[in-house]
């Protein structure tokens, strides 16, 4: 039994939730090897005891498949401190951010990016200094939305200035490069450049800085974690069930992270008619509500479709700043000061859901130390 062939075997090894192996992300950080012993030095990110047991018994089993006679496992993780931090060392990369607000789905095409911009601008207009980082690295359509495509942002020294637009602050990686071109990125590009648009950008003092996520549960979301201390997370979703099966995806990986749910946004929830203002629910309505029970938190708004919503996205007009009166906007105001109450109740209470931190990934990441 090699330190090689250990490795293989544990490679095999999941980290509960995701799709990636634990030595993918970088937690395998001894083996030592001699006939049939192994020991092995694993660190993981969460404070969960459930977690780390799942990892400790499939990286025995993994190893003595393998061929180990006897095997010792090592395994550290973090505790939870007092103060609310997502690492054990407190890491923030951007402390001049009050608060993060993370705002994800299960699946693409639900309404994310839409629901970030007119959430922002509701509650910039409720007198919040307001950011939004679109690290939809794939896809960066916050530029179209907020009506800034083709403008370059300036440059200070070694760091770049966001745009401002409407009240609000702005990055995007759509800003950053030539419209249309694409990015053929492998996860360890797609968290250096978000640590990047975190640390290497010139955000003012900022009360929140919304984060478009891309789509799903990745390499995204655990660079965010462990780069700063997420104050809340958001889910957007769509009221058909094919949609709620990703949203509950989603909520779990907020709850392994360890990141307070703020609510869910249940988006296409309904259709007003232009013509008669009446509302039908062609998608459905309201099946939201179950999940959020499920995972101890609120459905922040139920947004319907309406016409002047898509209009306003791609001529760069979003509802919450240009039509503030129509029904939709009404709902996001509604949420945002929703949201602002949650996230002033996170901060009182000073310590993340489950009663427990924000986690960090160890440095490394994506480099495995034998």
């Amino acid at each position: 039994m090699t330190k090689e062939a250990a490795l293989e075997a544990l490679k095999g090894v999941k980290y509960p939730g995701f799709e990636k192996d634990i030595v993918a992300f970088g937690f395998v950080k001894n083996i030592e090897a001699n006939e049939g012993n192994v020991f092995a030095e694993i660190e993981i990110v969460s404070a969960n005891p459930e977690i780390a047991k799942a990892v400790e018994d499939e990286a025995k089993e993994a190893l003595k498949k393998a061929g180990a006679s006897r095997v010792e496992i090592s395994l550290k993780q973090p505790k939870a401190p007092a103060q609310k931090s997502n690492s054990q060392s407190g890491k923030n990369i951007a402390p001049h951010v009050k608060n993060f607000v993370m705002v994800s789905s299960g699946k693409g095409g639900v309404g994310k990016t839409t629901t970030t911009v007119n959430l922002a601008l509701a509650l910039a207009a409720q007198g919040k200094k307001v950011g939004i980082l679109d690290a939809d690295i794939y896809g960066p359509n916050v530029p179209r939305m907020l009506g800034v495509v083709g403008k370059n942002p300036e440059v200070v020294g070694q760091k770049v200035k966001p745009i401002t637009v409407n009240g609000v602050e702005m990055m995007s990686m759509g800003s950053l490069m030539e419209e249309g071109q694409s990015l053929i990125w492998r996860g360890a590009m797609i968290m250096k450049a978000i640590e990047q648009l975190l640390r290497d950008i010139l955000w003012s003092d900022l009360d929140v800085l919304f984060i478009d996520m891309p789509p799903g549960t990745g390499d995204a979301q655990l660079t965010l974690a462990q780069s700063v201390p997420v104050t809340a997370g958001i889910c957007v979703t769509t009221p058909q069930q094919v949609a709620l099966d990703d949203t509950v995806r989603s909520l779990d990986m907020f709850e392994k992270l360890h990141i307070p749910i703020a609510g869910i946004v249940e988006n296409m929830s309904g259709f007003i008619c232009p013509e008669s203002g009446k509302e039908y629910d062609i998608f459905g309505k309201g099946t939201t509500e179950v999940l959020a029970k499920e995972f101890n938190t609120i459905v922040l708004a139920e947004v319907p479709i309406e016409p002047a919503v898509r209009e306003g996205g791609d001529e760069g007009k979003p509802v919450a700043f240009y039509a503030p009166s129509s029904e939709t906007a009404k709902r996001y105001f509604d949420a945002a000061r929703k949201l602002w109450e949650i996230i002033e109740k996170v901060n009182e209470e000073g310590i993340a859901s489950n009663e427990a931190i924000q986690p960090t990934l160890p440095e490394g990441v994506s480099a495995c130390s034998t």
